[in-house]
């Protein structure tokens, strides 16, 4: 596990668990939502994404975090080892409340400087709809990769946690 993505809803603990892995393997690692919002959340164009995630992906290492499905082929192509977090809804509009309250009218540490954390209903409407809008998309995708990738689906914090804990 050198070239490592993680996808899945928000608030399935993308972040947190790339922070984890980072510490531990000792790679460095990259959040697409601080790499492609500039303040006051205005998004970078596509191209520019895709100009980001080519000179990343060119390194030796990594560690990445993000959906953006638009791009995602960058990342699922160059990867070793696919991350999905497929976390029940519940909890992943829970954690997003929770994030939200936590970091309200701040930046939060995998968020570009000058997004302040707020409240956007289509987010958690996003977020809620996820199991039938995304995911089938993402587990179809993931079918299709070449038998030479680590495809790893977690489905609860219990089981993120225990795969946190056999890596070294």
């Amino acid at each position: 596990m050198k070239k490592i993505i993680l996808i899945g809803s928000g608030g399935s603990g993308k972040s947190t668990l790339a922070r984890k892995l980072g510490d531990k393997l000792e790679i460095d690692v990259y959040h697409l939502d601080a790499l492609f919002w500039k303040p006051n959340w205005e998004g970078v164009p596509k191209d520019e994404q895709r100009k980001v995630q080519n000179d990343l992906v060119k390194k030796e290492e990594w560690i990445i975090d993000g959906n953006y499905g638009g791009t995602m082929d960058i990342r699922l192509n160059a990867a070793d080892t696919v991350i999905f977090l497929d976390i029940h809804r519940t909890i992943c509009i829970y954690r997003a409340f929770k994030r939200m309250l936590q970091y309200r009218n701040k930046t939060r540490p995998d968020m570009a400087e000058g997004c302040e954390e707020r409240f956007d209903l289509d987010f958690f409407k996003w977020i809620w709809n996820y199991p039938k809008t995304k995911r089938p998309e993402i587990l179809n995708r993931l079918k299709q990769l070449s038998t030479d990738k680590k495809i790893i689906v977690l489905k609860s914090p219990k089981e993120v946690q225990q795969f946190i804990e056999e890596i070294h």
